[in-house]
C-alpha cells in the first residue's frame, strides 16, 4: 500500500462517499467537499407534508457491488439496511393490451421462464437459453472489464476474454432491441427484455446487445428496495465515512483545481510529456472552494484545501471545462460528438388514499417505441402517450408518506434539452409552478397514469407535487445538457471507450462516478471508486471483498 497522502474529493454523491470511505480506510487524510447542502448527488430526497420522496435513483440491482463496499468497509449491506424483496418485481402496462391484465414480472429463472411462456407459446425455453447467456456475460464483464482502468492492455488477451470474443463482437456489434427481436414475438416480451436499456441512458436500438446481461440482474438476482430508500443508503455511507475520519463539508462549492507546472498555461506540449513520465510533470496542489458563512458580507467565504490526490467525482464536463487551469481544460470541441444520454422530467405525486393498481415499480410501455425513443434522441417533443415509469415507493415502505397514503415518483425520459427548464412546487402552502415545458409533459403523464392504471380521480387526489426538469439537473449537480444520468452507453462511449478513471496528463487528478469507467448506476459509481483506489493505494480493484487489506 503507498503512503498516506492528502486527498480531496469533489462530489458527495455514491462515488465521492465510495471513494472518500475506502481511501479514508487506507489511511489516507481525506477531505469531501459537495456543493448542495445534503449528500447524494443525483440521489436527491424531498419531502412535503408528511410524503417522502427518491428524486434519483430508485431500483435496488447489483446488490452484490454494493454489499461489497460495505464489506470493504468492515461491514455488509445486511448490516447497514433493510432490503426487501419485491415480488413481483415489476408490472408492465403496454399500450394496445391495456383491457388485458397487466403483466406482473417475477424473478427468478424459473418465474420469468413460466411467464414468458404464459404469452408466448415457446418462449419460456428461448428465455432460458436468453438468460443463461446474459449470466455468462454478466459474470464475463464482473472478471474482466468492469473492475478496471484498461490500463494493463495485456489482461484482456486473457484466455477467457479470448473464447468468449466472437460472441461479444457479435454482441458489440448489434443493437440490444435486433437481439431480443430475433428471439421473441410478443411486443411485451421484448420490451420487458429492452427497457433496461433506459438505465444505460440510451435507447434499445443504441445500446449494444452485450447489454442483455441486464436480464440477469432483474430476471435472476431480482430486485430489492432499501426501507427509506436510496436516501438510507446515503446515510450509511456518510455515517462510514465519517467514521474513518473523512471531513466533510456540504455547501461547499470547488471553484477551481489547482496545477503546478503546466507550462504558463498553455497546453502540455512534447516536453512536457516527457517530464511527466520522469515525474516533473503537471501534478495537482490543491481545490480552490466557496464555502457557507456567516460571517462574511457575500454569505460565502473562499477557502483553499491543499492536496496530493484531487478525485473529482462530480460531472466530468464540468470538471474538465471548468475546474482545471485554463490551458488544462478540455476544449468543447471535445464534447461535441458525445452523446449525454437521456434527460427526463421527474413527477413526485403526494396521493390521498391508496393506489393497489400499481406495484411498488411499474412500467408504461407505448407500442411504437422507435417513434418514442427516436423524438428523445433528436430532441423532439415526446409522443401522447409515451414510455414512462412510476415508483409507488409506499407499496414496500408505507412510512413514506402519511397513513392510508402514497407517494409516486414519476420519471419520463425525455431529450437533454436544458432548454426545457425547471420544475416547481404545489402544496397546500405554496404554488410555484415550473415552466411550462416541464409542467405540461408532468400533468400528461399523471393523465396517462391515471388511465392506464384505472384510476380516474388520480389528480384530484394529488396535494403534493413537485417537479424537475432539465436544468434543474444542471444546477443542482452541474449535468452536462441536462443529462439524467451521465453519458449514454452507446458503444463508443462504453467500456475501455469511456473516459478512463485516471486523468492521463495531470499526476493526482483521477476521475469517479457516472460519467467515467465502468458507467452509469449506482453500483458502477461504487466499481469507479475501487478502481481510483487502486491508484491511490495500489489495492487491486475487484480483489478480497472481505476484511481490510
Amino acid at each position: 500500500m503507498s503512503a498516506a497522502r492528502t486527498v480531496v474529493v469533489v462530489g458527495g454523491g455514491f462515488a465521492g462517499l465510495a471513494t472518500a470511505g475506502l481511501l479514508a480506510r487506507d489511511g489516507h487524510d481525506v477531505t469531501l467537499v459537495e456543493k448542495n447542502e445534503v449528500l447524494g448527488g443525483r440521489s436527491g430526497r424531498w419531502s412535503a407534508e408528511g410524503f417522502t420522496f427518491d428524486t434519483g435513483p430508485s431500483w435496488y440491482l447489483m446488490p452484490e457491488v454494493i454489499d461489497r463496499w460495505f464489506r470493504l468497509m468492515g461491514t455488509s449491506a445486511a448490516e447497514q439496511l433493510d432490503l426487501r424483496r419485491l415480488d413481483p418485481a415489476y408490472r408492465v402496462f403496454a399500450e394496445g393490451h391495456l383491457a388485458d391484465r397487466p403483466v406482473d414480472v417475477r424473478s427468478g429463472t424459473g418465474a420469468a421462464c413460466d411467464l414468458f411462456e404464459s404469452i408466448e407459446p415457446g418462449a419460456g425455453a428461448r428465455l432460458r437459453s436468453y438468460l443463461a447467456s446474459a449470466s455468462r456475460v454478466y459474470g464475463l464483464a464482473k472478471r474482466r472489464f468492469l473492475y478496471t482502468d484498461f490500463d494493463r492492455p495485456w489482461e484482456l488477451a486473457h484466455r477467457e476474454v479470448l473464447a468468449a470474443l466472437p460472441a461479444l463482437g457479435r454482441q458489440l456489434a448489434g443493437g440490444l432491441w435486433s437481439h431480443v427481436a430475433r428471439r421473441f414475438e410478443d411486443v411485451r416480451l421484448r420490451q420487458v427484455l429492452a427497457y433496461p436499456a433506459v438505465f444505460l441512458g440510451t435507447s434499445p436500438r443504441r445500446a449494444p446487445a452485450m447489454y442483455h446481461l441486464m436480464s440477469h440482474l432483474d430476471l435472476v438476482d431480482g430486485v430489492q428496495h432499501p426501507r427509506g430508500g436510496f436516501a438510507a443508503l446515503v446515510d450509511a455511507m456518510e455515517a462510514l465515512c465519517r467514521a474513518e475520519g473523512v471531513r466533510i463539508l456540504t455547501d461547499t462549492e470547488a471553484t477551481a483545481v489547482e496545477v503546478e507546472g503546466h507550462d504558463d498555461g498553455r497546453l502540455p506540449g512534447l516536453s512536457s510529456r516527457l517530464r511527466r513520465r520522469s515525474g516533473s510533470g503537471p501534478r495537482v496542489t490543491g481545490v480552490r472552494v466557496l464555502q457557507a458563512a456567516h460571517d462574511v458580507p457575500e454569505g460565502r467565504g473562499e477557502l483553499r484545501l491543499p492536496a496530493d490526490v484531487v478525485v473529482g467525482a462530480a460531472d466530468l464536463h464540468h470538471l474538465q471545462t471548468r475546474l482545471l487551469p485554463e490551458g488544462l481544460r478540455a476544449p468543447e470541441s471535445r464534447w461535441d460528438s458525445r452523446d449525454p444520454g437521456f434527460s427526463g422530467v421527474l413527477v413526485c405525486l403526494g396521493v390521498r388514499g391508496r393506489l393497489p393498481q400499481l406495484l411498488h415499480h411499474s412500467l408504461l410501455f407505448t407500442a411504437d417505441w422507435d417513434e418514442n425513443f427516436a423524438r428523445i434522441e433528436q430532441g423532439r417533443e415526446l409522443p401522447d402517450p409515451t414510455s414512462l415509469y412510476v415508483s409507488r415507493t409506499t407499496a414496500t415502505d408505507p412510512d413514506m408518506a402519511p397513513p392510508g397514503d402514497e407517494s409516486l415518483f414519476l420519471l419520463v425520459p425525455a431529450p437533454a434539452q436544458v432548454g426545457w427548464g425547471r420544475g416547481g412546487v404545489r402544496t397546500p402552502d405554496r404554488d410555484e409552478p415550473g415552466d411550462p415545458r416541464v409542467e405540461e409533459v408532468a400533468d400528461r403523464a399523471v393523465a396517462q397514469l391515471a388511465e392506464w392504471a384505472g384510476v380516474p380521480d388520480l389528480s384530484e387526489r394529488v396535494v403534493v407535487r413537485r417537479t424537475i426538469g432539465p436544468a434543474d439537473l444542471v444546477e443542482q449537480v452541474h449535468a452536462w445538457r441536462g443529462s439524467l444520468l451521465g453519458p449514454g452507453h452507446v458503444l463508443g462511449q462504453s467500456a475501455l471507450f469511456r473516459p478512463a478513471v485516471r486523468d492521463r496528463r495531470i499526476r493526482g487528478l483521477l476521475y469517479a462516478g457516472s460519467s467515467v469507467r465502468p458507467g452509469i448506476g449506482v453500483p458502477m459509481c461504487l466499481i469507479s471508486a475501487e478502481i481510483v483506489r487502486e491508484a491511490v493505494s495500489g489495492v487491486r480493484a475487484g480483489a478480497g471483498e472481505g476484511a481490510r487489506p
